[in-house]
Formats: C-alpha cells, structure tokens, sequence
C-alpha cells in the first residue's frame, strides 16, 4: 500500500468519526420538529439536495458523464432506500425512546456483513467479527435498558426497519463509489429521496407547509449537520474504506444520541444503558484493532 493511500484511508477515517458525532444530533433535531416525522424527512433532504447543488456551483461545472445508465439507476434507487430509512427511523423517534430508537436503527453491522459477503465475498476476521458482537450486545444491553410498554413495539421494529434499509444504501454507495464522483453522487440521492417523500407525503395528504419557524430550522440543521456533515462524508468515504468499518462506527450513534437526549430531554440513562455504552466502545475499539492489523498486513 502507497503512503498516499495510506493517509487518504487516515483522513477517511477521521471524516467517518466527524460523521458518527454528526449523526448523533439527528434524533435530537427530530424530536425538536413540530412537522410529522414524513414532512421533517423530506425537508431534511431537500435542504441537503440544495446545499449539495451549492457546493457543485462554487466547484464549478457538474460531472455527470461518469455515471453509466446504470449506475444512475442504482443512484436512484439508493435515494429510495434512504427516503424509506428515514421515513421508518423518524416516525420510530415518535413512538419510542431515543436510545432504544438509534439503537435499533444502528444495528445494520449484522446486515451490511452479510451483505458484503454475499456480493463481494469479503470476510471478516473472528477478532473482528468478535468486536462486532460485543458493540451489538452493547446495543441490546441500551434497548432494554428503555421502557418495556407494548405500545412501543411497533417504533422498535420500525427503528430495526430502518436498518435495513440503511444497509441497502449503504452497500449500492459502496458499489458506486469506486467509479461516480461523490458529490454527484449525493446529490442524485438526496435529489430522488426528496422526489420519493414529496410523493408519499402528497398522496398521504400530509400539510407541506404551515409549520412554526423553529421547526424550518430544525429542518436546515438536520440537513447541514447530521446529513452534509454526516452522510456526505460517509458517501465520500466509502471510495476508501471498506462498507462494514464505516456501519459498525455508526454502532457509536446510540452513545452520542443517548447522551444527547439526557442533556436536553432529561431522559437519564439506565444502568443497562451505561453498561451497554462501555460495551459498544470496547467492541469498537477491538474491531479497530483488528481491522488495522489487517490492513498492514496486505500492505
């Protein structure tokens, strides 16, 4: 491995942190919405797609002629996957709390592993592989820690739902990212997600306007922090990093995010929640450990 490919994959990596802590403000901005969680999904994208289109005008000229027809298909249809992500996730932050919520909807590891082995026979060292149970049984250890009424069931699958989806985005920007330019890239997801919800939202008859200014606000952070600042450079990162480095750091959503709602929300963590914080780091760091061996092992 070259030392300029070895800094790129540092700074890769280094954007991947700034973008778990960018993500972890999402539920927290969700929660401040006074829009259904539909209308904040959307506007969140749109102003994400605008602010994207602003950074490809200061660049200059747009590079679309990279993109084969079908990888735009696939484009798009990541868009989809996202839209339907978000959809999923925000409505699950209406009915659950929000750790038991980021938890759930961060617990695409389990997909995205599997994912990467059936597409593209990557595997996964047991010491890693060990790092990444660890992180999930932290995760498990912040859901229960939540309140057990029935009523919230339907947000918890909702959340887990969300996780899906995000694996399926996840893995075709992982695809695309060897070959499209990233902002091109983004903005055509961001563009179709916006597309899916204005649709689902106009059928729904759900209020496209209305809203109190704070809420419009709330929709421009969510758009600059945990989307540009989140993932972008998620989307920018997965040219040089592997899919499953990049979903099991998001595993460190649910630390930031529960902190987050007991700062702002008073929603004070359990003692099964604490417990399972310690866990999804000490698994961070072995999958880490793990990874960078081998990494300089190939070098």
């Amino acid at each position: 491995m070259g030392i300029n490919e070895e800094k790129i994959q540092v700074i890769a990596k280094i954007a991947v942190l700034v973008g778990v802590l960018a993500v972890s403000f999402a539920a927290i901005f969700v929660r401040w919405s006074a829009a259904p969680a539909l209308i904040t999904a959307m506007y969140r994208l749109l102003f994400a797609a605008l602010l994207t289109c602003g950074v490809i005008f200061t660049r200059g000229e747009a590079n679309f002629k990279a993109f084969a027809v079908q990888d735009m298909v696939l484009a798009m249809g990541s868009g989809v996957f996202l839209a339907l992500h978000f959809y999923s996730w925000f409505v699950s932050l209406e009915l659950t709390s929000v750790a038991s919520s980021t938890v759930l909807v961060t617990m695409q590891p389990i997909f995205v592993v599997a994912g990467e082995y059936l597409l593209f026979r990557e595997r996964v060292a047991p010491l890693a592989m060990l790092g990444i149970a660890i992180s999930l049984t932290g995760s498990i250890f912040i859901g229960l820690g939540g309140s057990q009424e029935l009523h919230r069931l339907y947000g918890d699958v909702l959340a887990l739902l969300g996780a899906l989806l995000v694996s399926v985005y996840l893995l075709i920007g992982r695809s695309l990212r060897k070959r499209v330019p990233m902002l091109e890239y983004t903005l055509v997801v961001y563009s179709t997600s916006t597309v899916v919800l204005l649709v689902l939202a106009l059928v729904s008859n759900t209020p496209l306007h209305g809203y109190p200014a704070g809420t419009w606000l709330v929709f421009f952070l969510l758009a600059l922090v945990p989307t540009m600042l989140g993932h972008s450079l998620f989307n920018w990162a997965l040219k040089y990093l592997e899919t499953s480095y990049i979903s099991v750091n998001i595993l460190g959503e649910p630390v930031g995010a529960t902190v987050l709602a007991w700062l702002f929300f008073g929603e004070v963590p359990s003692v099964s929640e604490a417990v399972g914080g310690a866990l999804i780091l000490a698994g961070l760091y072995l999958f880490h450990q793990k990874r960078g061996i081998n990494h300089n092992s190939r070098a």
